[in-house]
């Protein structure tokens, strides 16, 4: 009999934490997930501005294994389980220039964010996951892990190729015991931080944002489909890989960036 399947509550019942979910596309999958019909908690390390009754939002700092250690804490003493872990925190705040003007510290805070504080939360959530024989691991890497920008952001970049790699290890560890694990490397996304980024550039180089936005375009080497990804679209491709009809998906790396790798 062929299975039917409810969008609007195909996740009711599941426990979802989404990490870096206040804003920009962790908001829109945490909101996306809440629409499905799961139970969201959300992860920063401030206080958004406007959290709904119903999504619970644990502030906490992943980069130390103190600030991990208190979410998985306080989820399984509020929930007892979770059923998707939504990996999205990641950041580059290292400084431009090449390797040359990177320190030690500028590697470790950035290695830190992207790659050990998904590693930490798997390693806090995966027991029960695989002792129910049931779960999602989603790790949000980038398209830097394999087209690095190699001047501006080169510790982001090692630390997404290392968390690619290991979330194909993980899921050849945990996908016969009924967990799924899966990676997805989005392209440029035009979130709120983005846009103030063009007016900024926009401003100091006396060009429109049209213009600044087209020469990021073309310093990624060009978007085929002409535009950064909205984050609602990342957000959709993240919800229909944590549902049931996903079910067959894992150890799989689904790269949405509207054409930017220029290879197969």
């Amino acid at each position: 009999m062929e299975q039917q399947f409810n969008f609007n509550d195909e996740l009711t019942g599941k426990i979802a934490l989404v990490t870096g979910g206040t804003k920009g596309t962790g908001k829109a999958i945490a909101d996306l997930l809440q629409k499905a019909g799961a139970t969201v908690i959300i992860t920063a390390r401030n206080q958004p501005e406007n959290t709904k009754d119903n999504l619970h939002f644990i502030a906490a700092d992943l980069s130390h294994a103190k600030g991990t250690r208190k979410v998985v804490s306080e989820v399984f003493k509020k929930y007892g389980k979770l059923d998707i872990l939504v990996n999205n925190l990641g950041s580059s705040e290292t400084p431009g220039g090449g390797f040359a003007v990177l320190s030690d510290k500028d590697w470790e805070t950035t290695i830190q964010t992207n790659l050990l504080a998904p590693v930490r939360l798997d390693r806090g959530f995966l027991s029960q996951m695989v002792e129910r024989k049931s779960g999602v691991i989603i790790h949000i890497a980038s398209i830097q892990g394999k087209l690095p920008l190699y001047d501006s952001t080169l510790p982001y970049a090692a630390a997404k190729a290392g968390l690619i790699n290991y979330s194909k290890s993980l899921s050849n560890e945990v996908s016969p015991k009924g967990v799924r694990v899966l990676t997805v490397s989005p392209g440029w996304i035009m979130t709120t931080s983005s846009t103030k980024m063009m007016e900024r550039i926009a401003e100091s180089s006396k060009s429109t944002i049209e213009q600044a936005t087209q020469s990021v375009m073309d310093r990624l080497g060009g978007i085929p489909f002409g535009r950064p990804a909205k984050p609602e679209e990342v957000a959709e491709l993240v919800c229909f890989l944590v549902s049931p009809r996903a079910n067959y998906l894992t150890g799989t790396e689904f790269v949405i960036d509207g054409g930017t790798i220029p290879t197969i």
